[in-house]
Order: structure tokens, then sequence, then C-alpha cells
């Protein structure tokens, strides 16, 4: 039977030839005939555009569904490409807007999680790109390793997909918040695979961790492979700092010292200069900052259930014993609900073998020489006070505080709070107060982030989480309160809701969500007042504790635009956190003019002894310098920004 007679049994014509000239094998032939009906589809337009081998396939998404894209199934089940080290597409951004296209390769059982592996692009308008999945290469040796509480692991992610038994690919765009038109060509598995590290495992594999907390199985530029290298750095490092000291241009705060002068307050500020938002440092230099998160001497890793992964564990009658200790904090992942586990800081470890006893010290005035020296003006969050209150370098602090839940509300680390509990505001003024004398008054305290990527939800969804609290939920009782002012019956709210409450205690008592659409206006009403509560009463407080200082915000990690709008009442500066790959579409909602701060981003490479790439992934570091210098350009480019922050500070010491 021709190659021709069996694809025309499948929805579409797949063929697998081989390109004699690239060894690339043709996995969608969009130059043959193809049933676009057949495709299995998702808030998605298909057409093709060209004649022959130029021909393009031609999506255009709608904001229909959460991931509008398309299908491309296996012809008779599956493709085997274990002979090929990656699968790639070629897109072109037709459309008017920037665009996030996804190729993602699947297994059977494939849920955009378990047994797929995805990789994205992101176009400007006009502009061509490839996607690229590179396939991973195990072993039997690897199949059969156990990894614990990981995200990643050394084997190429080998146990999320077979490359043997690929199924399907799907092509689609992430989430998008307008319709975009893209198109696809030359869809193709090829290159070598890469057995460098997976193929060839050592046998055993475990211990995989060294005495340094390296993985013992690879090597790359920089690694530490004794006591004597890291202590020969000590002097290497030191003529490197010598030789550059930091940028000529800078003032002691790391504001523009040859710029404009502006009014001198003592404090930062912030103000607009020629229609562009800036800092302002305390000598009156516009001031932009750079800044690293997490600038601290910790970084504890789990043990319990791990101890086989590591080589050289110390005693606890050591004097490496001493970086031992007991761990809770497990919002989500392996540990979580698991009462505790034991961690090791090999961080603070190798800070005692390379600088001896006064390590705490000698750590902390050398950071802040590395940060000049690297053109980095800020101490970002996370950061820790023995550091920046040596008040060499400019800083932000982290404020978190307990307080009451809004019971019925959901968050990616917590519940939101109650605001309208006066335990809120009790709370934050205790946490704040352990500032006076510390942070509040100091002219190198940029401001306070109060908060951290929290439940903000979407619509009026905090609204909504309050009906379905508890009567004695204090949020609830004001929202009934404000019900009952507005309707005065209650008779009248089940007219305008759809409801049946026979009283307003029965609304109090009952714990159901209302029909949204009906109760649309009211929930939004108490959705913004909520949202403005939470604001003002953090604004008191953090102006009462230290009036010099900003309030920087509570770094949204979602947007919800009438959370936003009240932060713009209220903060100084409104702060995001931005795992992307460009932020030229970030724009406030439409009639804000307030300075942003990104509070978070990174990219990721796994080419330094690294598992997992994180949230934003580069090829190799080559690439991550590339990206990074992209999207500070851009960033420095708009005119509402005043910073960025990379995430994270603790790589080596």
């Amino acid at each position: 039977m021709s190659t021709r007679t069996i694809a025309s049994l499948f929805a579409l014509h797949v063929i697998a030839a081989i390109s004699a000239t690239h060894g690339e094998q043709v996995l969608v032939d969009l130059g043959e005939p193809l049933d676009l009906r057949a495709i299995p589809a998702r808030a998605v337009a298909l057409s093709l555009r060209g004649e022959g081998k130029g021909r393009a396939l031609r999506l255009e998404t709608n904001t229909g569904h959460a991931w509008p894209g398309i299908d491309l199934k296996a012809p008779g089940g599956k493709w085997d490409l274990s002979k090929h080290g990656h699968v790639a597409v070629d897109v072109t951004n037709c459309g008017t807007k920037e665009v996030t296209v996804c190729l993602r390769v699947d297994n059977p059982g494939a849920d955009g999680r378990k047994n797929c592996l995805t990789e994205r692009v992101e176009l400007k308008p006009g502009s061509e790109g490839t996607i690229t999945v590179k396939l991973p290469q195990g072993s039997a040796a690897g199949e059969s390793l156990q990894f614990v509480g990981m995200r990643g692991t050394p084997i190429d992610g080998a146990a999320k997909l077979d490359p043997g038994n690929v199924v399907n690919l799907v092509i689609f765009t992430p989430k998008p918040k307008t319709a975009h038109a893209f198109e696809v060509t030359n869809i193709r598995a090829g290159g070598k695979p890469d057995r460098g590290s997976s193929g060839d495992l050592p046998d055993p594999f475990f211990p995989m961790i060294d005495e340094f907390g390296q993985y013992m199985h690879k090597d790359w530029p920089g690694k530490t492979h004794s006591l004597g290298e890291m202590h020969s750095r000590i002097a290497e490092e030191a003529t490197d700092l010598a030789t550059h000291p930091g940028p000529e241009g800078w003032n002691r705060f790391g504001g523009w010292a040859k710029g404009p002068q502006l009014e001198a307050t003592g404090f930062f500020r912030v103000a607009k200069h020629r229609d562009k938002w800036w800092l302002v440092d305390p000598e009156g230099r516009l001031f932009w900052s750079n800044g690293i998160d997490g600038i601290r001497d910790a970084n504890a890793t789990p043990i319990t259930g791990r101890e086989h992964y590591y080589a050289a564990l110390p005693a606890e009658d050591s004097p490496f014993g001493q970086f031992y200790s007991p761990g809770k904090w497990a919002p989500r992942g392996y540990y979580k609900d698991k009462g505790g586990y034991r961690q090791y800081d090999f961080t603070r470890a190798n800070l005692l073998r390379k600088y001896g006893v006064n390590w705490q010290d000698r750590f902390a005035g050398l950071s802040h020489r590395r940060l000049r020296s690297w053109g980095v003006n800020t101490m970002a969050n996370w950061s820790s006070e023995a550091i920046y209150l040596k008040r060499k370098t400019p800083y932000v602090v982290a404020v978190h505080f307990g307080s009451p839940d809004l019971r019925a509300s959901k968050g990616m680390w917590k519940k939101f709070s109650d605001v309208f509990d006066p335990g809120f505001r009790e709370g934050l003024a205790k946490r704040l107060a352990r500032e006076a004398g510390k942070s509040a008054g100091d002219p190198w305290c940029i401001g306070y982030f109060v908060d951290n990527e929290l439940g903000w939800g979407k619509d009026v969804s905090l609204a909504v989480a309050t009906l379905c609290c508890p009567a004695d939920q204090p949020a609830k009782r004001a929202f009934v309160a404000d019900l009952k002012a507005k309707y005065r019956e209650i008779a009248a709210l089940n007219t305008a809701w759809g409801t049946s409450h026979s009283s307003w205690e029965a609304l109090l008592a009952a714990m159901g969500a209302p029909d949204v659409k009906k109760a649309g206006g009211d929930l939004r009403d108490f959705y913004s007042k909520t949202a403005e509560t939470y604001f003002r009463t953090v604004r008191e407080e953090v102006k009462r504790i230290a009036p010099e200082q900003l309030y920087l915000g509570c770094r949204f990690s979602n947007r919800n635009d009438r959370a936003v709008r009240a932060a713009a009442v209220y903060c100084d500066v409104i702060s995001f956190n931005r795992y992307t790959y460009s932020v030229e579409r970030d724009r406030l909602p439409k009639g804000i003019d307030k300075p942003m701060i990104i509070g978070e981003f990174h990219f990721g490479a796994l080419d330094r002894g690294m598992f997992h790439t994180g949230l934003r992934k580069a090829d190799n570091q080559e690439h991550l310098a590339s990206g990074k210098c992209a999207w500070l350009g851009n960033l420095a480019a708009q005119s509402g920004f005043l910073c960025q922050s990379g995430f994270n500070w603790v790589r080596d010491v």
C-alpha cells in the first residue's frame, strides 16, 4: 500500500520521509492535500497559504478558549523519534500584536504537565522564529531512578517523555487576551540524540551531589572541584573587583551622577522627568533601579527522603553540622502536608569553608562590592537585613505578617486576608514596628513591599469568596451591611439577585455563591471596596512608621484591573512579578499614570549544573544573556517602569 493511500486513512496527511540533505523527518507535509476540517482545533480558524514546499498553515485564534490551538496526530498512532534530538516548527507572526506560540510534544496520557514537553517562542508583529523541543535521551538505568521532591532531574526530562512513542503535536497560544494570526511551516524532527548527560549514566548513579552541593556526574565552567580551588578564587575575585569597582557615572547611591539635578530631599522618591517616571535618589539624581532579589547567605535544601543523593553530608558534631535545621514551609509539592522535614544549607557550609569563622561579615561586605562592580544598584526583595543594613547599597524591605484569613478565599501561597477584621491592621502594625530604628527613616531604604503574589483572583472572586464565608467573618458582615443599606428590604435584594433569602440574617448564614450575572454590580462594588480597604490600610501603616519611605505595592502576579486601580490610588509605585520573555505588552489600565516596578523575573539555563530552568527557559548562558539584555532594553524604553529585580541571588559564593 502506498504512503499516499495510508495517509488518506487519517485526518491529516503526515509522512515519515527522511530528508537526505539534513537528516530531518518531515512530520507534517503541508505541500500535500490536507483536510483542515479533520484537524482537532480549539478557538482557531485554519487556512493554507502559498503553494508547494512554501505552503504554510495559518492559525487565526480568538479568546474563546484558554489554550486556542490544534492537534496534529501521528499516523498509525505514533512517531518513533528516538533517532532524533528535537522536534521543531517555524512560526511567523502575521498579526498586529506580539504573540506567544507553543509547541507541545505528547506521549499517551499527556495533560500539559505529565507525559509531554513544551517550548515556546515570543514573536513581535511580522517576525519569524523557530520553536524547538529537545527530545530527552533516557536509558534503561535512568528509567529506574527515583527522584524525590524535584521539578527537574539530571536525565534530561526522560521521565516526562518517551521519544519512541510520540502520538501528538499541539500548537497553541497560552491564555491570549486578544485575537492572533500566525503561520507555521516546516514541522519536523531532526538533529542527533545528545547522549552526553544521560546515555552513559554511572552505575550506581547515587550519590549524585558532592560535598559542595554540586551535581557530581557533569562538569561546567566555574564548578568547584576542590577546597584549594575555592580558596584560590578569593584572590582572583579581589583582583577583578579592584579592576572593576563599578560604573564611573554613579554617585554613592548608584544614581546618575552627571545627569539632571532634581530636588534633593534626603530620601528616595518618585518623580516624572521629561514625561518619564523615575526614582530620584536622596541627592536628587535620577536612579534606575537594577536589582537582584534574595541577597542573603542562606539557601537550605530538604534532605529528608533524599539522603541517598548526597556523597558527603557532614557529621552532626562537626563544624559543618551547625547547618542542619528543621524545615516546614511547603505550600505545594512533595513535602506538602508531611509535617516538616530536615534540611541542610550548602551555601553557608561553603561560606565557612571559603572564608573561615568570620564568614558572615566577610560575605556581607563582599556582596555590596560585587553588586556595584556588576552594575547592580539595588538589594531587592527577600534580602538579608544583616547585609543591607550595612548601608552601602540602596535596598527595599519585604514585609510579611500574620492576619486573619478570608476563609473561603484561595491563593497560590496563602488565603487572602480579611481586611475588615481589626486583626489585619494590628498584625501589619506589629510587623512594621520592627522597622523603627532600622529601615524606617534610613536614606538607603527605597521603600517597602507589603505581601507578595496575593490571590486577587479574577473579576469579582474576592466578593464571591466573602459570601461563601461563615456568618462570623467580618468581611461578610461588612458586605451584608452594605447590601442592607442599599436595598433596605431583603425582598428587594431577592428580586435583583434572583434569590429567596428569608431575611438578612439568612443571607448572612448562607454560604453559597450567587448568580454572578444577576449580582454582578454588587459583587464588583464590594470587590473594589475590599481592594481599596487593603491598599488604604497598608499605606496608612507604612507611612505611620516610615513617612519618608515609598509604599511599593503588593507584587501582583496576576492582574485584576479592579485591584490595580485601587493600588494606583494608594501605592507610590505599583509592583508586578513578571515571568515573561517580554514586557512590551505590559500596560496599566486605561486612565492610570503611575510608576511601575518589576519585582521578579528571570531566565534559566541548564549548562551550569542546574536541573530545572525555572519559569522561563534559556538554551545556555549566551542565550540567557542576550534574552536579559533585550528584556531590560525593552523595559527601560518604556515610560512607566522604574526598575527590575532578577530572581535570585544565591548560585555561587
